[in-house]
């Protein structure tokens, strides 16, 4: 991790955040790529040079939810049963099966909420495409929740100070709070719109 952030920070402000934006593009398309940890060590650099949190902010954005609709696309193109025969391991049919029911069950609320989950929210983005969800509303609810994520964790990495040793020691505790923390907002989130529903009908 010591040369990640050795090689992140010799890299001039355009190209690092065209770094960050790549990770969080790529993380879409392969979830095992450690994305939260390249953007967070990449804002910590930003925070002792001379970036600007929004500006961080903004590239991860670009690049998460420009990878989220990628997916999409693929996901609508091809369809659910081509992906989960193509890729077995990333897009199982359980997966795809709850991520199906969740949003019988709660439209959109589901795709904020999931976005948040480790396990699934790779899965997110295509099995949106595939089961017809509007591109339009799909990107707007992907980007309130990778909004609210990835803002947790660009001002937790930017105001952890200058101190090295000390943030790759908080690193892993402080993105489970941001997760724990990201997961309250979106449940309450949540029950708001279901509430806002159940008293509509």
């Amino acid at each position: 991790m010591l040369e990640l952030l050795d090689w992140l920070s010799s890299l001039p402000d355009p190209l690092l955040y065209g770094a960050i934006a790549l990770a969080a593009f790529a993380e879409n398309i392969f979830p095992p790529l450690p994305a939260d940890t390249v953007i967070a060590l990449g804002v910590f650099v930003v925070a002792r040079g001379t970036g600007s949190l929004p500006g961080v902010w903004a590239a991860t954005m670009l690049g998460n939810v420009g990878g989220a609709m990628t997916m999409y696309w693929v996901g609508h193109r091809f369809g659910l049963p081509y992906m989960t025969r193509r890729f077995p391991r990333l897009f199982s049919e359980d997966a795809a099966r709850n991520f199906t029911r969740r949003f019988a069950a709660h439209g959109l609320t589901a795709v904020v909420a999931s976005r948040f989950l480790p396990a699934v929210r790779a899965v997110v983005p295509p099995v949106a495409g595939a089961l017809g969800i509007g591109a339009v509303r799909c990107g707007i609810a992907m980007t309130v929740a990778s909004g609210i994520w990835y803002g947790i964790i660009c001002i937790v990495a930017f105001r952890m100070g200058t101190g090295v040793d000390a943030f790759l020691a908080h690193l892993a505790t402080d993105q489970r709070i941001a997760a724990i923390a990201a997961l309250a907002l979106a449940l309450i989130l949540g029950l708001f719109l279901w509430r806002r529903r159940e008293r509509r009908s």
